[in-house]
């Protein structure tokens, strides 16, 4: 049992900033890698491969957010399970959703390569990186079943409160990434070829370690009986993983409008969007893993009805959001043709990022926010104003770019991600207020006033 965390005892802040470090950590890296892969790839190949390998962002978020959805939403009910002690539960759920998992990285495997060159097509992809997009897309979609199963069992193993593996995983895997990055495109000559390979294989090192862990655990061992549900446990796995997949593919198809419209706008916004996005990503992971952390700990605390606690682990998670706003969002405020000048070298590039970021800055504390209430709302087990919440920010994302883009271009993208993240993040604080005041009544005006002393 050492190798897992039971949240629904013990001091809530304690609880939450011990799991939240490794997992931040580990995001962290996680981001970094992709960071200076894309720091590698526009400074030893070139703005034109930069623009290649972005112009894969949307695309690949289209099919891996599908993927890391389902993963989120089927390890809430793991968590649930775990809380509420039902270790009979959690290995007939466990067993459910490694062959859910397997049918949906077949399915998903065949959709992304079978449809890449579509993809591409309908995002009017320059003629210019059609051919280092398709190459680096057909690597990266050829080795999703290592992304989908490092993901699942990433998932589970902080279901069980375990965020340590994971971060172990990025360690070893971001080393091994940036190394052979540099061996592949810089001495290889392998081009956008060579980075596609060298994360392929360090997302496998990740699983692998994942899995064993996974494997030592004698709580979860599995047996033929567990791969024997009744369609009552597919179906309720589905039912919280499904919207939350949902939700990401819905938020990636706006972003491929995004991408669609910058792609029209020249191959110099398009390594501009590239950077811009590569900084976002990296710059909400303290608050999207926090958004991971309040998730793991509602599900356990509701699975065995702790509300109480779960309205205070909130406030933590919020604190973080916060902290996090004011300095990554200064940094974007303050410096961003210092950041711009990281990842490109041209000077009409830089000149685009260098109005996006400063935008995007000062308004990142909505998104900050949207990912802890949204994520609460998950791990409580009600993923449907989550999606709800997808749908509307594809709404607002797709129309700010429609009506805005030409008549005052590419920073018509900043506008579009803010009105996104607010209108999102609106709807599901309502949405945590309101199953709050359910289930704490005549306690939820602690939403509003935070009280001294989180821990319980």
């Amino acid at each position: 049992m050492s190798q897992v965390k039971d949240m629904t005892q013990g001091k809530i802040s304690s609880i939450i900033l011990a799991f939240y470090f490794p997992l931040f950590v580990t995001n962290m890296l996680q981001q970094l890698y992709n960071f200076v892969d894309a720091t590698i790839v526009g400074k030893g190949l070139g703005s034109y491969s930069l623009a290649a390998v972005g112009n894969m962002g949307s695309i690949t978020f289209l099919i891996i957010g599908f993927s890391i959805g389902l993963s989120n939403g089927f390890s809430v009910l793991i968590a649930q399970s775990f809380g509420a002690g039902d270790h009979v539960e959690l290995r007939q759920r466990l067993g459910a959703l490694i062959k859910l998992s397997t049918v949906m990285t077949l399915v998903l495997t065949l959709i992304s390569i079978g449809g890449l060159d579509v993809f591409l097509r309908l995002l009017r992809t320059d003629a210019s990186i059609m051919g280092e997009s398709l190459t680096y897309g057909y690597i990266l979609f050829g080795g999703l079943v290592f992304t989908i199963a490092y993901n699942m069992s990433a998932c589970v193993l902080r279901a069980l409160g375990d965020s340590r593996t994971p971060l172990l995983a990025i360690v070893v895997s971001s080393v091994m990434n940036l190394a052979l990055d540099s061996l592949f495109i810089f001495v290889f000559r392998w081009g956008v070829a060579g980075a596609a390979i060298a994360t392929v294989f360090s997302q496998l090192v990740a699983t692998l370690i994942c899995l064993r862990r996974l494997a030592s655990i004698e709580m979860i061992h599995l047996t033929r009986e567990n791969f024997k549900n009744e369609r009552s446990v597919y179906t309720t796995l589905l039912k919280n993983g499904i919207p939350m997949a949902i939700m990401n593919s819905i938020t990636a198809i706006g972003c491929m409008v995004v991408q669609y419209f910058v792609n029209g706008l020249g191959v110099a916004c398009t390594a501009a969007y590239s950077a811009c996005s590569k900084y976002l990503n990296l710059f909400m992971q303290p608050a999207c893993i926090a958004g991971h952390a309040v998730s793991a700990f509602t599900g356990q605390n509701s699975g065995s009805g702790r509300y109480d606690r779960v309205r205070s682990g909130v406030f933590v998670c919020v604190g973080i959001a916060l902290v996090t706003f004011l300095t990554l969002g200064s940094l974007m405020m303050f410096a961003p043709e210092w950041l711009a000048g990281i990842m490109l070298s041209d000077a009409e590039s830089i000149s685009y990022t260098v109005q996006f970021l400063p935008t995007c800055g000062a308004m990142i504390w909505t998104v900050d926010l949207l990912f802890v209430v949204r994520s609460t709302l998950q791990g409580m087990g009600k993923p449907f104003i989550p999606m709800l919440s997808g749908i509307l920010e594809m709404a607002l994302r797709v129309s700010v770019i429609i009506l805005f883009s030409s008549s005052i271009g590419f920073i018509s993208t900043a506008y579009a991600e803010i009105c996104a993240w607010t209108g999102a993040m609106l709807l599901n604080l309502v949405a945590l207020y309101v199953q709050l005041r359910a289930k704490l009544p005549g306690r939820v005006h602690n939403l509003i006033r935070v009280r001294r002393g989180v821990g319980m």
